[in-house]
């Protein structure tokens, strides 16, 4: 796992829960759509002179929030669409990730996440299916959600062996992030860890994405959530989560 630097690691364990089967599209999009949700602090990370942000559908597995299993809330699906950020500190730069939206299917974690880290969540139903690569057939990982009357979602279909990202690679730019940042309504940042080790990845050969996009993540999206960069799937891992802290005001 990441080793958090000394003042992190005091701030002591949030969440613990496994992070498994993670099928992430990557979109390409402007900075200025992005801008307007930076957290005070942070900046945008690019790659290769480019924004992007992801939609990522993954299944959450054994939770346990300080320390306690939480009852009927330890499984369940969740759909994210987050971006890339940067911070830079005196122990080095902190790549991390913002949440623009997550959807979840347990109202506990919702009301949760909102309350104590000022997450985006939204509870709606939701439904899965894993069929991973197995000797010459293809997988496929598939996340969905009914959004009024109408199922939506997406799907990655695989194959292979999963293997480490490819050093330099939009791959590794996705998955190695380890911080994530969110801004809170006084206009300060909450910084928080998340430590796992480094995830493989499947090749994919197809992506599907059903969303209304501009109901479930806004207008300024839906010219840029269509057809995704990039899709792949990511194998996961148990993470830890640790407890957010504020950020110093910056002077104005």
């Amino acid at each position: 796992m990441q080793t958090a630097s000394v003042a992190q690691a005091q701030t002591g364990v949030f969440l613990r829960a496994g992070w498994h089967h993670l099928a992430m599209l990557n979109f390409a999009i402007e900075p200025r759509i992005l801008e307007p949700h930076l957290p005070a602090g942070t900046e945008l990370d690019f790659f290769q002179g480019q924004t992007y942000v992801s939609v990522v559908g993954f299944q959450f597995v054994d939770a346990k929030v300080l320390g306690i299993p939480l009852l009927f809330h330890r499984n369940f699906e969740e759909v994210n669409l987050r971006f890339y950020v940067v911070r830079h500190t005196p122990d080095g730069t902190r790549r991390g990730v913002v949440f623009l939206r997550e959807i979840a299917p347990k109202w506990l974690i919702s009301l949760a996440a909102r309350w104590l880290y000022n997450e985006r969540y939204v509870t709606m139903p939701m439904r899965q299916h894993v069929e991973l690569p197995g000797n010459s057939a293809d997988g496929c990982v598939q996340y969905g959600w009914r959004n009024g009357q109408r199922w939506q979602g997406l799907s990655v279909r695989c194959h292979g062996a999963p293997t480490p990202p490819v050093s330099g690679s939009e791959e590794e730019f996705i998955v190695e992030h380890y911080w994530g940042y969110a801004k809170q309504r006084d206009g300060s940042t909450l910084e928080y860890q998340v430590e796992h080790p480094p995830w493989r990845v499947w090749q994919a050969s197809q992506a599907t994405y059903d969303c209304d996009v501009e109901a479930i993540y806004g207008r300024e999206f839906v010219p840029f959530l269509n057809e995704p960069a990039s899709f792949f799937v990511a194998d996961g891992s148990p993470v830890v989560v640790r407890r957010g802290r504020r950020l110093p005001r910056l002077a104005v």
